[in-house]
């Protein structure tokens, strides 16, 4: 009798220990961001084939190379920009309807948004990026993956994707005593982010505000305190990163936060 009373104990725990599970992991892997509708956008080209004109842009992002973009990269319409909420999220085009231009065995690209196209309201026409249009305008090389340079425009068909990145990832520490600026690269996942909160090893959570695409900034002075950040994409997902950076930490530093969405 004693052991069965001590198998039912064990089955009972076990059960509230998956359930328990199950519910963090609902509670920390949201919704997949994956879109299996194709919406209609038409795609330009900017820089030269090695990235030139590419680097920096209004997502705040730094040099692409050394972020880990490269040149699979985007800048995108007003339409699809969302004042900057969308930067770091990753889409996937194919080049659609057009034989004269699009290569018939291009397959897709997959890119992520790190820079705006803005619009041009001096022009009669060809104003691509203009409201409401969708439009990408990719990096040189992505551009010629799917269709020859000299079309200088295509009709194409997109979808959100998941991003995949490799490492960790990586907070990048600016601003000065007073205003601590964050910078955010490398995101998996939905890629974009909705919510940045922060701690210091002597302060509790404090939300940061969002400064300019991808970069977050806090008014508290964090000098001299390891710092940890909660980060949460649009999906909904959540992720802890303790102690991410040191308490000797330097202005201009990146820091790795070894794990991803």
């Amino acid at each position: 009798m004693g052991t069965l009373k001590l198998f039912i104990s064990f089955v009972i725990f076990m059960l509230h220990s998956i359930s328990s599970m199950a519910a963090k992991r609902q509670l920390f892997m949201g919704t997949p961001m994956v879109d299996s509708n194709w919406d209609d956008a038409h795609a330009t080209f900017y820089g030269d084939m090695r990235g030139g004109e590419t680097m920096q842009g209004a997502c705040g992002y730094g040099d692409l190379f050394k972020q880990g973009y490269g040149l699979e990269t985007t800048a995108l319409s007003t339409a699809l920009f969302n004042n900057g909420l969308t930067c770091g999220a990753c889409f996937e085009i194919v080049c659609h309807n057009d034989p004269q231009w699009c290569y018939p065995q291009a397959g897709s690209i997959k890119v992520t948004a790190t820079n705006f196209c803005p619009p041009n309201y001096t022009k009669p026409d060809g104003n691509w990026c203009n409201p409401p249009l969708k439009h990408f305008d990719l990096s040189m090389p992505m551009f010629t993956k799917l269709a020859k340079y000299k079309a200088g425009i295509i009709p194409v068909k997109y979808r959100r994707v998941l991003c995949s990145k490799r490492g960790g990832v990586q907070f990048q520490i600016k601003g000065n005593p007073w205003w601590t600026v964050v910078l955010l690269y490398n995101v998996g996942g939905a890629g974009d982010i909705v919510d940045v909160k922060i701690k210091g090893s002597s302060t509790g959570w404090s939300s940061m505000s969002r400064n300019w695409g991808v970069n977050w900034q806090t008014s508290t002075n964090l000098v001299g305190q390891s710092m940890s950040f909660q980060v949460t994409t649009s999906d909904g997902r959540m992720i802890e990163f303790d102690n991410v950076v040191p308490a000797n930490w330097q202005f201009n530093q990146a820091f790795d936060g070894k794990s991803n969405f």
